[in-house]
């Protein structure tokens, strides 16, 4: 299988039914009257004048709310190409065998995952949310240099170009290949996406490719647009603020985006230096890196020292979010709000004297050696200050269940997780025994995904109604969270698990006794990725189908008294453009005193609900399961008459979970998950698929897992029998979704609940 083609294949696919869904939500979208009301209508045609003044406007802007949606849209879009990645990884590592891609592929989708995650996604974001609410939140006009911030923007679309120049010339190579001579390409052909590692050791970055050159040329034009974005929020920060806002109250988020941004002006410019040492190895003949010069060891040393601040750059302004939105939801005022500012000037000043912890089996001299682990260890402290505090923040509060709550609690978990077993990597004789092993890709990706594109999600929640003036839906919101926090638990303490098990990282294969475990976190992977798909279909359906927001304060925060400017600012846009007036609460309290009147109901008298709820559905969906998979079954034999579906292919399913490969064992367990797993998401998803909570909705959700059904049972069939294999599965799967949805409502199943008002979701 040819790996370009299918990643471009599947980013196209992706690209897609984003603009599919943009393209049917128009239809009927409702507008705002400027009296207030709501016209319905449709959208006339985009004329090309009109897609040129659209155009001209997004590239010649200057101002800083539209620049900060330009970084996070550029930001998703690297996100959606570097999650591909991530997904082809995981699935080449569901067989201990290569025999999905081959290992050179591997090594480039290792390669250009971390690269593209690290340097293309996080920071962009990070610095477009920084755009669009820092000047909100400090009372500026705008950022301190609008058109230098304009530049640093578009600095970065080159540089991701230029970096995965490789894929790109691939493919069109390959289609060009169909119609021109080879010899006419051959320039195309001969770029290949890097295979060196993300970290680009010497002497494999110094291997001839001229793809790497290309690649070290964008990393080094994203580390110019990334320190004049640093400079223009420090300046910002400094000298942009209102009269009213002094050090002592200025937002934590501002803080969080300060710090991070001096980090940024000392490391990255280090980081330049090296890429063009390293450019000047590859193709003038110098010996910075070489053996007989400098040697590799100075690389390492020169990227860690960017490379661990980097790790803070893009993990401070996850902990601003975090302390700026938690409180939001728990109706209580930051607790400790001076210790988490100093925590975070901590960590700026500590994050550039732990660099060498990630050499300790290099052969650095002892004594330096210990100098470092002393300090890797004192960094997490001020990490602990924050998870005290946030904690604390929650204690006794009024803790209301919506999506940025789910997303807050989880990434302060798996933040606990991810950050103690790095206090265990900064322990010499540990990290020796496990620094070569998936123990670290879990420690590193419980903090990267734990909490960095939690909190961006949550965000994203929390300030939507100010983005578009619209509400997102809300059930699909929670299920999305709590499938995002489920996959990323499930995936990344897997990976630490064979870590436990010493598992070497970065092998392509792997001995067959880890395939169980492997699988398993390829399945929490494909949980992430579909969970980050169903945001992202959230966030442009409801764009235009959203609910309008008919008020000034959604999330009732002037009855905590955390009214903060950046929504003072939208209730000022709303009266003045749609006429809302500001709205007023019944009551207020101060944040950091707990509701009188409205205590908290106890654990026991939460979970018993849920729990009951949990219990109904899960008799009610394993009956159907049952019964749909009966129907199914019959389907199944009516094909194996008919010789277009091979029932031995059952035995290999028990092989999946470490079974001897047997039918009856295959067959059981296949209908395992057609009681439990497949009924149970049918019941979890069924209110947000097309159609009532019946047949319609039956035959959709079996429609989408037919395809699954279709690759995992594939024999070899050829010519008409896969076009009737194909088209038994599909009877097959529409039989079951008819018996499976049919039963549960026969049973009095649960039904779309009707939307009664903001409480419901509450």
């Amino acid at each position: 299988m040819n790996r370009a083609l299918a990643e471009v294949s599947v980013f196209g696919a992706v690209v897609g039914s984003c603009l599919l869904v943009v393209l049917l939500a128009q239809r009927g979208r409702v507008e705002p009257a400027p009296d207030g009301g709501y016209a319905m209508g449709r959208y006339g045609r985009v004329t090309l004048s009109d897609a040129k003044a659209a155009a001209v406007r997004w590239t010649t802007t200057t101002n800083h709310r539209e620049v900060g949606m330009l970084y996070i849209a550029f930001g998703t879009v690297a996100a959606i190409w570097g999650g591909i990645d991530a997904m082809m990884i995981r699935t080449h590592l569901l067989t201990p065998e290569a025999n999905i891609w081959t290992e050179q592929t591997y090594n480039e989708l290792f390669t250009m995952h971390g690269l593209t995650m690290l340097i293309f996604f996080v920071t962009p974001v990070f610095f477009g949310i920084g755009n669009y609410f820092l000047p909100l939140l400090i009372g500026a006009d705008d950022m301190a240099f609008p058109r230098l911030n304009a530049v640093g923007f578009w600095l970065l679309p080159p540089a991701l170009l230029l970096s995965r120049l490789g894929i790109i010339a691939e493919v069109t190579g390959m289609i060009l290949a169909v119609i021109v001579p080879t010899d006419w390409i051959s320039v195309l052909l001969a770029f290949q996406e890097p295979a060196i590692g993300w970290t680009m050791y010497p002497p494999l970055s110094l291997a001839p490719n001229p793809q790497t050159n290309f690649l070290l040329l964008g990393l080094h034009l994203s580390g110019i647009a990334t320190t004049i974005g640093a400079i223009n929020f420090i300046t910002t920060v400094i000298y942009e603020r209102d009269e009213s806002i002094g050090w002592a109250n200025l937002d934590i988020f501002s803080w969080n985006m300060l710090v991070t941004s001096a980090i940024i002006v000392f490391a990255f410019p280090l980081l330049g230096t090296a890429l063009l040492m390293l450019l000047f190895d590859r193709n003038f003949g110098t010996t910075f890196f070489a053996v007989e010069g400098g040697g590799p060891i100075l690389w390492q040393h020169l990227l860690w020292f960017w490379g661990h601040p980097e790790v803070y750059i893009i993990f401070l302004p996850a902990t601003g979010l975090m302390s700026l939105i938690l409180p939001k939801f728990v109706g209580r005022k930051l607790f400790g709000f001076k210790f988490i500012v100093y925590s975070t000037i901590a960590i700026g000043v500590l994050s550039f004297g732990v660099w060498a912890h990630h050499m300790f089996v290099t052969g650095v001299d002892p004594r330096v050696r210990a100098s470092f682990m002393a300090t890797s260890i004192a960094i997490a402290v001020p990490s602990a200050i924050k998870v005290f505090n946030w904690i604390t923040t929650m204690w006794n509060g009024d803790v209301r269940l919506a999506a940025p709550t789910i997303l807050c609690i989880g990434s302060i978990g798996l933040f606990i997780v991810g950050g103690v077993t790095g206090i265990f990597l900064a322990v010499i004789p540990v990290d020796v025994m496990y620094h070569g092993t998936y123990y670290v890709v879990g420690h590193f990706h419980l903090i990267l995904m734990g909490i960095i594109p939690l909190m961006m999600f949550a965000a994203s929640y929390y300030w939507y109604p100010m983005l578009t003036g619209r509400m997102y839906d809300r059930r699909l919101a929670i299920f999305q969270s709590s499938l995002l926090v489920i996959g990323s638990a499930l995936t990344f303490m897997t990976l630490m698990a064979l870590g436990f098990l010493e598992l070497p990282r970065r092998y392509a294969t792997y001995p067959p006794g880890y395939s169980g475990l492997q699988v398993v976190a390829t399945v929490g992977a494909f949980i992430i990725g579909i969970s980050v798909l169903m945001w992202l279909y959230n966030m442009l359906w409801s764009y235009f189908q959203g609910t309008p927001i008919e008020t000034t304060d959604p999330w009732e925060l002037k009855a905590t008294e955390q009214f903060t400017p950046e929504w003072q600012w939208f209730e000022d846009r709303l009266e003045r453009e749609r006429g809302i007036a500001p709205t007023e609460p019944e009551t207020v309290r101060r944040s950091y005193v707990p509701a009188e009147a409205e205590r908290p109901r106890s654990l026991y008298d939460r979970i018993e609900p849920v729990a009951r709820t949990v219990a109904n559905d899960a008799g009610i969906g394993a009956a159907g399961g049952f019964v749909g998979t009966m129907l199914m079954t019959g389907v199944l034999l009516l094909a194996v008459a008919l010789g277009v579906f091979d029932l031995e292919s059952f035995a290999n399913l028990a092989t999946l979970v470490g079974l001897p490969a047997n039918l009856g064992l295959g067959y059981g367990l296949f209908l395992a998950g057609g009681m439990s797993v497949w009924s149970l998401l049918f019941l979890s998803l069924g209110e947000y698929l097309p159609g009532e909570l019946t047949l319609v909705t039956g035959l959709w959700y079996a429609t989408v897992i037919s395809s699954g059904f279709a690759i995992a049972f594939y024999t070899g069939q050829t010519g008409l029998e896969v076009v009737a294999y194909l088209l038994f599965v599909l009877l097959a799967h529409w039989i079951y979704g008819l018996g499976l949805a049919g039963t549960i409502a026969y049973l009095g199943g649960r039904r779309r609940r009707p939307s009664t008002g903001e409480d419901e979701y509450r």
